[in-house]
């Protein structure tokens, strides 16, 4: 018989290409959407046209009781916890959902496997953060986090992943669960959400150059991230709960890329040269060939305690996981840039 997956979150960039692997793997893939979707919602209908071979399992994260009723009614043998409100400025305008949804969310779910009878049977995988490290210099080795590295998260939504890699920790250790998380660095493509930054420079880059936009406004270009493919992630997320023994794991691509550098390959890939004038927020970008402004700096985009550097080291990954990476930096933004070319053509 087919393994049975589980996913919470099934709608986020994640969920849509962990459902499509583990559907090529011969799962019998479920996933929740929030309890209010009924059948008729359009979003509910344009998930099941992406992905038909989803069972869609109407959940909220909050309600442990239609958690449960989930496990009882499925019988898991995979649980992947991906569901959170995963937007890091968006976590502090409202910091109260974020612990809600994507701290104490995680707890309901442990909760609701064990409430099932499903603790010794069904593997639990936890959606962590590479938000937990804080991104602070006293923290990071110089080859990168490690699953070793201290925690000093910098936002709501970076406390709230920690209490939730936290609590998976503590199941495993008090009721012999399987329960483990992955500590995943930026993982982006052309399923990213276009509030997420990378995203928003790519659609931006496609309708300027079609001409459907004038300008791309940002905030901090000198950010540092270790950015990657998520449908390479998705598959390291799989062979975590493929172990015969519970453990974390650190996925990343072990380096780093300003925001100026993804704004510059973007423009590229649309053949437009930048020319970098002014400092701070004054700062701004020319097309070269047209004279015209394309990049302004907006204030309103820095965050109250920013993450200067995010690196992450994947050698344990690589080693006993046997996972690697297929798209490198400059083709995560070839394939972004061009997804967004023809979406808005």
């Amino acid at each position: 018989m087919s393994k049975k997956a589980l996913i919470t979150g099934v709608a986020g960039q994640d969920g849509g290409h962990l459902a499509k692997l583990l559907h090529e793997k011969g799962y019998e893939v479920y996933g929740t959407l929030r309890g209010q979707l009924e059948a008729s919602h359009p979003r509910y209908q344009a998930i099941k046209e992406e992905m038909p071979y989803v069972n869609i399992v109407l959940a909220d994260m909050t309600d442990i009781s239609a958690l449960t009723r989930a496990m009882i009614e499925i019988q898991p043998d995979e649980v992947y916890n991906l569901a959170a409100i995963s937007h890091v400025g968006y976590s502090f305008r409202d910091p109260l959902l974020t612990a809600d949804l994507t701290g104490k969310g995680v707890l309901n779910v442990l909760e609701a496997i064990r409430l099932a009878g499903l603790e010794k049977t069904a593997r639990f995988y936890q959606a962590s953060t590479s938000e937990m490290f804080g991104g602070l210099d006293y923290n990071r080795p110089g080859d990168g986090y490690t699953e070793d590295s201290p925690f000093h998260p910098r936002s709501p939504y970076g406390v709230a992943k920690l209490y939730g890699y936290w609590i998976t920790k503590n199941y495993r250790e008090s009721y012999g669960m399987y329960a483990v998380s992955g500590i995943l660095f930026n993982h982006e493509g052309e399923r990213r959400g276009p509030e997420f930054v990378t995203r928003k420079i790519s659609k931006a880059v496609a309708r300027i150059k079609l001409g459907k936009q004038e300008l791309l406004e940002l905030g901090n270009l000198d950010s540092k991230r270790d950015w990657g493919y998520a449908g390479d992630y998705v598959e390291g997320m799989w062979r975590i709960l493929q172990q015969d023994n519970p453990n974390d794991y650190v996925l990343a691509t072990g380096e780093t890329h300003t925001i100026r550098e993804f704004v510059e390959l973007a423009f590229k890939e649309v053949g437009i040269e930048l020319s970098w004038d002014g400092e701070g927020v004054n700062e701004t970008a020319t097309d070269v060939a047209t004279g015209k402004v394309v990049l302004r700096i907006n204030p309103e985009f820095f965050r109250p305690a920013e993450v200067d550097i995010l690196l992450g080291n994947p050698s344990k990954a690589e080693t006993e996981l046997g996972w690697e990476r297929k798209v490198d930096f400059p083709g995560l933004v070839k394939l972004m840039v061009e997804h967004d070319l023809a979406d808005n053509s």
